[in-house]
């Protein structure tokens, strides 16, 4: 998919964070290796399948959660993506404070409201863009009473 190139017009941005997230399974634990179900004779591990039941399996591959991010800058695991990401903190709350948008008041953030998220940045920087700040800012902000 990342050989084609219209497969790869999203991939170079969906990939990196979706490599830094293979540590950890399908229910958020923990894994450095993948499980398979294998008919080898050989002392399977006991897990929980789907819907909580039982399931057999052995470990494969090892996990690799490395990857590069579309600027060049690489990690080798999520918690050096996740470092990645805070050295651009702002972002991350403008990105935070757009799905809150959504949340609050059922409607897109669109082009038209970046104004107003700037504000909403600009008041919540001092601190620190901490959640609670950026909510209050959030419900007294003009997109919330009239959007």
């Amino acid at each position: 998919h990342r050989e084609v190139e219209s497969c790869a017009l999203c991939h170079k941005d969906i990939d990196p964070p979706g490599f830094a997230m293979e540590s950890f399974d399908v229910a958020g634990g923990w894994r450095e290796r993948y499980r398979a179900v294998n008919d080898k004779k050989v002392p399977a591990e006991e897990g929980i399948g789907h819907g909580g039941q039982k399931l057999l399996f052995h470990y494969a591959l090892g996990v690799d959660p490395s990857g590069v991010l579309p600027d060049g800058r690489k990690f080798a695991d999520v918690r050096e993506f996740k470092r990645l990401l805070l050295a651009d903190e702002p972002q991350i709350a403008r990105n935070l404070v757009r799905q809150m948008i959504v949340y609050a008041t059922g409607a897109p953030a669109l082009f038209s409201d970046r104004r107003e998220v700037e504000r909403i940045l600009d008041h919540c920087r001092d601190a620190e863009f901490g959640t609670r700040s950026l909510i209050h800012e959030l419900v007294q902000s003009e997109l919330f009473l009239n959007k």
